[in-house]
């Protein structure tokens, strides 16, 4: 393997903090401070960090739109002996952001690929869910409209725990479908604003959630971590036999209290 002085370039991905500034690492910082560029999936967000952390350092804008055009041209400098860093806008890059096509691309062409550890959202949310985390599976963002319910099918059976990306508009919509397809029975869990000011976490059944959901709307980031299959437990049969009612009836249920 080359020393560090013969590598033609170096590839960083460097987490960042998806809350609290304060889990930025040593590391972290050091590494942000020493590379020639940062790659950044919002420069706004990552200039306001930089300026938190007193560095100074050229920053690129690198996200979801414009990644596949510039990937080229990122290796291209890597193989000229650059040092550069990527970096989201929250956490570590890769995990539901930029990122992927980059580190393959610089895999592909023998250059070396230096990922830190650091925070990401789904592993505090798993862990604090108070469900097996043995074996999991991370499943990130649910498709929105074409795809989903095939998506929710595939994991009838699955038995690990499930953990999902989601966001605060959607959240009623993906309980009240696991519930249908898992069973309103199911244990789950919803994190929300992890590390920051005002999070929040609350576990218990589909159903539960779905009905504190109602009467406590949410916003901020979310993370919904739910049980895997269990021997035993007839989940289509439970979901038959417990048809949820729809937010409207609910709501209509409440207004005639």
């Amino acid at each position: 393997m080359a020393t560090e002085d013969e590598r033609e370039g170096l590839l960083y991905l460097v987490p960042t903090p998806i809350g609290n500034l304060k889990d930025i690492t040593l590391r972290a910082i050091e590494v942000l401070k020493s590379v020639d560029v940062i790659l950044a999936e919002d420069t706004r967000t990552t200039g306001k960090l930089l300026k938190h952390l007193e560095i100074s350092r050229p920053l690129q804008s690198y996200h979801i739109f414009n990644e596949h055009k510039n990937v080229e041209k990122i290796i291209d400098r890597l193989k000229k002996g650059e040092t550069i860093a990527l970096v989201s806008d929250a956490g570590t890059p890769g995990i539901s952001d930029p990122g992927f096509l980059l580190a393959r691309a610089a895999k592909e062409a023998g250059l070396e690929i230096n990922c830190l550890p650091g925070p990401t959202a789904f592993v505090p949310a798993l862990v604090n869910s108070g469900l097996p985390t043995d074996r999991f599976t991370f499943e990130g963002f649910l498709p929105h409209k074409k795809g989903r319910q095939t998506r929710i099918q595939s994991l009838l059976e699955e038995s690990r725990t499930m953990v999902f990306y989601e966001s605060p508009h959607r959240l009623m919509k993906t309980l009240e479908q696991f519930a249908e397809a898992f069973g309103p029975e199911r244990q789950a869990s919803v994190s929300r604003e992890l590390t920051k000011i005002y999070e929040e976490n609350v576990r218990g059944t589909l159903a539960e959630l779905i009905e504190y959901y109602l009467e406590n709307p949410i916003k901020g980031e979310i993370v919904l971590v739910v049980e895997g299959r269990t021997e035993g437990r007839s989940e289509k049969r439970e979901a038959r036999g417990e048809k949820l009612e729809t937010r409207e009836g609910k709501r209509e249920a409440r207004r005639k209290r």
